[in-house]
């Protein structure tokens, strides 16, 4: 699995209008053209899973890509309605992940998961969280139930999950998917106008889009970050984090302790 892959909350949310859906179409192009393959949605994405499913319709390129979702809602019902109604927007036949989103009523929703996968419907089943707040709920799920996949927000400036939940997903034998990679783009705020370190180029980075990446894909535990985007540019920018070489622990703090004092 590429290290990098695609996030959709708010940048693929968007009307039908081709001023709209052009630039995402794009992003999907390229990113399936550059060797991506993840693609992380959610019901609670507004019309996320529609557009994707739609272009990537378009472009005949599901077969390419690792698609994953989630459901979000309380009831077995209930969770097996937003979780068909997914796979029809996401115009699939079988799911790559499906995650429960936010630990919504995770015991109901988990004995379904579980079924879907038996069935051949699912092919990973996970839970996610993005608040560190709910880490010690979320350790608890991981330490006792059997997951293929978690997803996390962690990044040079939220580095909480390295403490408990990373160690324990490796022990686990838990793939790791990163969400909010950039700290919801704070971290962008927070370099605005000020020039990479020098020595980034020891490890390949030529932005700090990829200076943030590459200290997130490095931990041994990370599988994939999720960083979203709906131009191309930044896309390209983003995978290149996955090329070259990766830092060390020694060159990892080194990294935090640059942004920390900025």
């Amino acid at each position: 699995m590429p290290v990098v892959g695609l996030g959709t909350w708010q940048t693929f949310d968007v009307g039908s209008a081709e001023s709209e859906r052009a630039p995402r179409r794009e992003v999907i192009r390229e990113f399936v053209r550059l060797g991506g393959s993840v693609v992380d949605s959610s019901p609670m994405y507004g019309r996320s899973e529609n557009v994707v499913g739609d272009l990537t319709t378009e472009l005949d390129a599901r077969q390419r890509l690792f698609l994953a979702t989630k459901v979000w809602t309380s009831g077995r019902e209930a969770g097996i309605r937003q979780m068909e109604q997914s796979f029809k927007r996401l115009r699939t036949e079988r799911m790559d992940l499906m995650q429960i989103h936010n630990l919504v009523d995770w015991r109901t929703q988990l004995v379904t998961l579980r079924q879907w996968k038996e069935q051949g419907k699912i092919r990973y089943i996970g839970v996610t969280h993005y608040t560190e707040s709910a880490y010690d709920e979320l350790a608890r799920v991981l330490q006792a139930e059997a997951l293929d996949f978690v997803q996390l927000n962690y990044s040079i400036a939220e580095r909480a999950a390295e403490r408990r939940l990373l160690p324990l997903a490796a022990e686990r034998h838990i793939a790791v998917l990163v969400n909010r990679p950039f700290a919801q783009a704070d971290l962008f705020s927070k370099v605005r106008g000020k020039p990479l370190p020098r020595w980034a180029g020891e490890i390949g980075c030529a932005s700090w889009a990829q200076f943030f990446l590459k200290f997130v894909i490095s931990h041994p535990a990370v599988t994939c970050a999720i960083p979203g985007t709906s131009r191309v540019q930044h896309l390209v920018d983003n995978l290149q984090a996955g090329v070259g070489p990766l830092p060390d622990e020694a060159m990892r703090e080194r990294m935090a302790r640059a942004v920390a004092e900025l």
